[in-house]
């Protein structure tokens, strides 16, 4: 008895997009854990945000600070009740800077304040800041600039006068001895030894003639 050709199964037919199936996606899809897990991840991202704009605030203000400091010879500017300021003018303060010590009698007194040029005279304005709790500086004190050994830092001195109006907030000193440049020195000894032995030369050629 001859066979049968074997058919392929047929498949089922698609089955309709039921009401139930639909109900059931769009459940899973638009259900509140759907949106609770969306918001979760916009969360996580607005605070990893947030964590970086503060971590540059934070760095940009240091940054800042640190300048503060640099700028004032790495001390932080403190406003003091117990002391006032003065000025003296001078025509050179070499490298005098902002903080230096001001001592009397090579005792530190006060501090240099601040140090602008003067347009006018292109004099160097010193505003010195002194302590109160160093006693009454007499008006008619001297100032001068000094060094600190013989390659130290520069330093104003004063030297009390004799006056007995002390000295008040705002006042100029008047009586200023200006920094002495060791370069300058040096040049004044080499060049006053060429003349003197250059004078001294001429006078002899002059005896020496009849």
């Amino acid at each position: 008895m001859p066979s049968r050709p074997l058919r392929a199964p047929r498949s089922p037919p698609p089955r309709p997009w039921s009401t139930a199936r639909c109900w059931c996606w769009c459940s899973t899809s638009f259900s509140p854990q759907h949106f609770s897990s969306n918001g979760q991840i916009m969360s996580a991202s607005k605070s990893r945000i947030d964590l970086a704009v503060g971590v540059f605030l934070l760095l940009a203000f240091a940054t800042l600070m640190v300048l503060a400091i640099s700028s004032t010879n790495g001390r932080l500017p403190v406003i003091d009740d117990n002391s006032y300021q003065v000025s003296a003018r001078f025509s050179n303060i070499s490298e005098l800077r902002v903080r230096a010590p001001v001592k009397i009698g090579g005792v530190r007194v006060g501090e240099i304040a601040d140090i602008q040029l003067d347009p006018l005279t292109f004099e160097a304005v010193v505003t010195l800041e002194l302590r109160r709790s160093a006693g009454e500086i007499p008006g008619d004190s001297s100032a001068g600039i000094y060094t600190a050994g013989l390659l130290g830092d520069r330093y104003v001195g004063i030297t009390p006068g004799g006056d007995p109006e002390p000295l008040a907030d705002g006042d100029d000193m008047l009586l200023t001895q200006s920094a002495v440049v060791l370069e300058d020195l040096i040049s004044k000894f080499i060049f006053g030894n060429a003349d003197n032995k250059k004078s001294d030369a001429n006078d002899s050629s002059e005896e020496s003639t009849p």
